[in-house]
Formats: structure tokens, sequence, C-alpha cells
């Protein structure tokens, strides 16, 4: 008797080119790749570039379908957060229509096209494709980093979320507030009113100054600046730092000037039962940014409509961990630590983390 198959949908996920264009175009175009990367984003400006295709994802049980496809679009970080709105909507929404011709009913919003869409708000209009800015998974992800980096630390860490105040950050600062997994939270933003509730409800610090990081032993940056934000005279002698930014906010450069601080590749998860074929992406064909796979999890659910937009709740956080649960044959899970790429060895990766954020979140049906 054949065993009926389980319906799935499938997503879109939009990227851009990241700090060097030319790098990052040269996947595409050989010749874009000679070019310094100014006179790149200039002839980005002028010229109607259009998104194209990028890569291809396929599940492992099911390789002959295509369950996603992750979409370039031509902007690069400064133009995803500079002042020609006008331009940034028009080419996000010409990737959004490229997503809905090849039939995608989910859209995952990558790197900067979250934050220039404010968290897929300004996408909510779309009636013809369900939105989410990968924040709940991300969140999720990084709250589970954080405790396993705590774990191998012997004593509960004071731990510095930087961007405490943004979408992912509130997440992670509430996850990890529940957990026990942090000695004190110190919150570090933007907005003095926002970080004093959050502070409130959790009873941490919190400041607007990187200086306030000084004090942590473990330091996370969820900001969406374009380049690096913290620098050596920030971090305390031997420090952690965890960047879970894309484009990232943290330099080579810190390594060479700080070898006592060692700096953990975040927003990235396992994911060996997705596998990608086209142009690269900058991390293993096995792993996935976390926004990603967030779309790709909705998408194995045959999910319909919108799903994070905003500021993701912890039900909505537990709901993609129970998705990830749920689809754990395909592989979902923390991927092996990496710095600027390479493996690098972490005290007490391999142990589970004394709390999982998932026993603190609220239960919930799973939609």
């Amino acid at each position: 008797m054949d065993i009926p198959t389980v319906p799935r949908g499938r997503f879109a996920f939009l990227i851009h080119p990241r700090s060097d264009p030319s790098e990052d175009l040269a996947l595409i175009n050989p010749a874009l790749g000679l070019l310094p990367g100014r006179v790149v984003e200039t002839a980005m400006r002028r010229l109607p570039f259009k998104p194209w295709v990028h890569s291809t994802v396929r599940a492992a049980d099911r390789p002959d379908e295509v369950l996603g496809e992750v979409i370039g679009v031509p902007l690069t970080p400064s133009m995803l957060l500079g002042e020609d709105r006008a331009m940034v909507a028009r080419r996000i929404d010409q990737a959004v229509d490229l997503a809905v011709e090849r039939g995608a009913p989910v859209l995952g919003l990558g790197a900067l096209t979250a934050p220039a869409t404010a968290g897929g708000a300004k996408l909510r209009r779309r009636t013809d494709i369900g939105v989410t800015n990968g924040n709940a998974y991300t969140a999720a992800a990084t709250a589970g980093a954080v405790e396993r980096i705590a774990a191998g630390m012997g004593t509960p860490p004071v731990v510095a979320l930087v961007g405490a105040n943004g979408s992912v950050g509130t997440a992670v600062a509430r996850v990890l507030g529940a957990s026990g997994a942090a000695a004190e939270l110190v919150l570090v933003g933007r907005t003095p009113a926002a970080l004093a509730a959050l502070a409130g409800d959790l009873g941490a610090s919190w400041s607007t100054e990187m200086a306030a990081c000084r004090r942590a032993d473990l330091v996370v940056l969820m900001t969406s600046a374009t380049g690096a934000v913290l620098t050596p005279e920030h971090l305390k002698l031997g420090a952690v730092v965890l960047d879970d930014t894309q484009p990232r906010n943290t330099s080579p450069a810190l390594v060479t000037e700080r070898p006592d601080v060692t700096i953990i590749d975040g927003g990235v998860v396992a994911t060996p039962g997705l596998r990608r074929t086209g142009y690269g992406m900058g991390i293993a064909t096995t792993s996935s940014f976390a926004c990603l796979a967030e779309s790709a999890l909705l998408a194995l659910a045959d999910h319909r409509g919108h799903g994070t937009i905003g500021r993701p709740t912890l039900e909505q956080v537990g709901r993609m961990q129970r998705y990830a649960q749920r689809f754990d044959g395909l592989g979902f899970g923390l991927a092996a630590p990496t710095s600027f790429g390479e493996p690098i060895a972490v005290h007490g990766w391999s142990r589970p983390p004394r709390r999982e954020p998932s026993s603190q979140l609220p239960d919930g049906a799973v939609a």
C-alpha cells in the first residue's frame, strides 16, 4: 500500500551582497570581480539591476522536489540602510514578485532586508505570499548558543546583549532571563526607554554605551549596523564574543589585536538535510543562516500566511523550536562552532546546557 506524501510548501529567501559587492557579485558575473567595490556599488545605484535566483534548496528525504530558492537582491548594506528608501522598496518588491512568480508561498528576509522592511512590517500588505523575518528561530538558536557557551564556562557568566532592544535581541533577552544561564544580563542598545523597560522586566542592567560590555564574560552582537561596532577597548580579558550579525559586526583584525578574545560565528545552524546547489553563501553547505532555516521549517510544515513579522513573541520562538524537533530527521540544530568560517574549539560545547530554552517557553499547538 502506498503511503501518502505529507504536503509541503515552498519558500524563497532574500539575500544581498555584503561588504564588498564586487567579491560577491563575481560569483554571478566574473567580470564584476575585476572592478573595485565602490565602482560596482555606483553601478548598482544607477543601473536597473534585477533580482536573480542565487541557489536552490532541496530536502534530503525528497531530493527530486525543490523546497526553496535563495534570491539575490541588488542592494548593498549601505544602500539598504541609506536614504533612498524608494529604490530599496522597489528592488525588494521586485525580488518578492520573482518569488511569487516561482511559486513560493513563504518568503524569508535575509540579512539587512529585514530591518529595511521594518522586520517585514512593510510587506504585510502582500497577500500573495507569506513573509517571515526569521527572527524567531534566530532568537532560539542564539539563546541556545549562549547557553551552550555558558555551560562550558564553569560558572554562570555576565552576558552583554548588544542590540538588546532590537527584534532578535528582545526575544533572546527574555529567553535567557527565564533560563538562568547568565549570572547577569547587561542590555546594550540605542533606545533608553525600551532598554529600561526590558531591563526592569528582567532585573537586568542597561546602557546605551558599548563600554558597558567591558564587564561581560560573553558579548552577543545582534545589531543591524553595516560595519564593526566592537573594538578591543570594549572587551575584558579573555572575553568570548558571539557575532550574530550579517554583515558581521566584528573584524578579523580584532583577533589579531586581542588574541585573548574568542570570537564565535553566530546566527548559523546545522541543516545537513537541506542541500543547496548554485552559488555559495559564505557558509558550509551543511549549515544555514537561522533566518533561512526558519523559512525552510515553515515550508516543511506547509505554513500559509505571514510568519514572524516585527519582534518575535516567545510563543513564536517556542513554535520554531517545536518545528525543528518535528523535522529533526533533517538535522536542524546548533552548528559546530566556527570563527570567521574556520572550525574552533569551544570548551564544553558538546555538553548540553543546564536548561534548554524551550523548557521555559509557553506551550501551544503547532500551526
